[in-house]
């Protein structure tokens, strides 16, 4: 994603929004943002309508202290997946949240694959007044420098351990996964398996020793065999890693998955050998997707506040944009187990 220019837009005496842009060109806010960013996605007229709706509004580059002024409230959001139902979830949290609070948002959700740097096109302080990384690939000192550079930003969802002094919010991953992990040996599970997450994201890590915590309290350790690692917490991934599992000398009675995605790829897998769920097999997710509802039977996950996870983002920004003091710059939200028909007792003998 590129956005045009190191110099900011201002106005004056009134400072104009890209919301007034919009509705002078009769077009969403969307376009407007894809104009600035240079998106081939616009068409001549479309862009020519906005530019002028631009030239109208007086906007006219202007430097301050030798650094671009930012427009007016536009804040900046970069999900670095296309747009799924999880990320969708915390995305619309976080539109809902900036427009109560007068907020444009200015989104990058155009990679194809979840490690790709579109970072530095995006958060241009000549454009935006701060940002929100949801999972951000970039190594902790991209992060540092964008912070020593004063410019505001938080992370929703971190995919790998922050630097001091970053502001982020996320959920409790090792104590929902040992949620799941004691409710199924409260069922009389002893042979539990584990599907994990990318090794490089702090939530799989998390996760996996909440499972392996779980197991450890009741006197129990997880045989290797047992531990098989998704990558990408994908449905497709969950099934192989699955077959993986019930095709052991001895298999497990039950899975605990990554996520929902990882958990349906393990219902395909038992249903291809016959097995019945939680008859045979049970299995838990993680998130609580509408996909957790949908499937047969319906998965017993463990539920994320995902929106309020990007409501608390928006709110720490806002603070820091406006220079305010913040007591807690990380925030951890409870998860909690939802009981739902894919695990009973384990299966006699």
């Amino acid at each position: 994603m590129q956005v045009s220019g190191t110099v900011g837009l201002t106005t004056s005496p009134h400072r104009a929004t890209i919301d007034d842009v919009a509705q002078a060109a009769g077009v969403s806010t969307a376009t407007v943002s894809r104009v600035l960013n240079n998106s081939a996605h616009v068409s001549a007229p479309t862009r020519a309508a906005v530019q002028a709706a631009i030239d109208r509004h007086g906007l006219t580059p202007r430097a301050r202290r030798g650094r671009p002024r930012p427009w007016q409230d536009v804040v900046a959001v970069r999900c670095p997946y296309v747009l799924d139902e999880y990320f969708g979830a915390i995305l619309s949290a976080i539109a809902r949240s900036l427009r109560e609070q007068g907020k444009v948002l200015l989104l990058s959700a155009e990679a194809l694959e979840g490690d790709e740097p579109s970072l530095p096109a995006l958060l241009r302080p000549g454009i935006t007044e701060g940002a929100i990384l949801i999972l951000p690939p970039e190594p902790g000192a991209m992060l540092t420098g964008l912070r020593d550079q004063g410019y505001p930003f938080v992370v929703v969802d971190p995919r790998a351990a922050l630097p001091p002094g970053t502001a982020a919010v996320s959920a409790a991953h090792l104590a929902g996964a040992r949620l799941a992990t004691e409710h199924l040996l409260q069922l009389g599970h002893t042979r539990i398996a584990a599907i994990a997450g990318p090794h490089t994201w702090i939530a799989a890590e998390d996760r996996l020793l909440g499972y392996r915590t779980a197991l450890a309290a009741a006197g129990r350790l997880a045989p290797d065999d047992l531990v098989q690692q998704a990558g990408e917490p994908t449905i497709s991934r969950g099934l192989a890693a699955a077959r993986t599992l019930l095709d052991l000398p001895e298999p497990p009675t039950a899975i605990v998955a990554f996520n929902d995605k990882v958990a349906t790829g393990a219902l395909a897998a038992a249903a291809e050998r016959g097995l019945r769920v939680p008859g045979d097999l049970s299995v838990t997710g993680f998130d609580d997707l509408e996909l957790s509802q949908v499937v047969s039977p319906a998965l017993t996950t463990v539920r994320q506040p995902l929106a309020e996870m990007a409501r608390l983002g928006v709110e720490l920004l806002l603070r820091l944009i406006a220079g305010r003091e913040i007591h807690t710059l990380r925030i951890e939200l409870a998860t909690e187990l939802v009981v739902r028909a894919s695990t009973g007792p384990a299966p006699r003998g």
